[in-house]
């Protein structure tokens, strides 16, 4: 029997989403739990294009993009979960829900992206996630989002 993955690098990501640059926005996913939980890391450099109006002279991470980062970390813990590599798991937003920003993500910034399911399950379309975001353990943004997973046919 095969261990279930822990982590992902970039390369298995792009295996399982089709994001890619300019709004890939995890560089990594580590303690990958099954379909319970993961942590993503977002390494924030000034080289991002959205820095170039957000805003001009004192660059700040949208704060939309830090939840996509959260979606992001979520489609990858349960692709990773279900083997979805090479599949075309897509994976949609239906609600966003008690979401809040707490401070600034700036370049040179680490974003980890705690992730929790509240609800799915393996098969299964509707999720529900909670996310924290954190800097040098400081909480950036919390929120909770319902996805549905697109799962590709057999």
């Amino acid at each position: 029997m095969t261990e279930p993955l822990k982590s992902a690098d970039i390369q298995l990501i792009q295996a399982l989403i089709p994001h890619r640059y300019p709004f890939l926005l995890i560089d990594k996913v580590v303690d990958i739990d099954g379909c319970t939980s993961a942590r993503g890391i977002k390494n924030v450099t000034i080289n991002e294009p959205h820095f170039q109006g957000h805003f001009p002279g004192k660059p700040i991470m949208p704060g939309v993009t830090i939840v996509e980062a959260m979606a992001q970390t979520a489609a990858v813990m349960v692709g990773t979960a279900m083997g979805m590599e090479g599949r075309d798991l897509l994976v949609y937003f239906m609600a966003i829900d008690n979401c809040k920003f707490r401070r600034m993500v700036v370049p040179g910034d680490v974003l980890e992206l705690k992730l929790t399911t509240l609800r799915g399950k393996p098969g299964g379309k509707v999720w529900k996630f909670a996310g924290v975001a954190e800097v040098e353990g400081e909480i950036v943004t919390e929120a909770e989002f319902t996805a549905m997973m697109d799962l590709p046919k057999e």
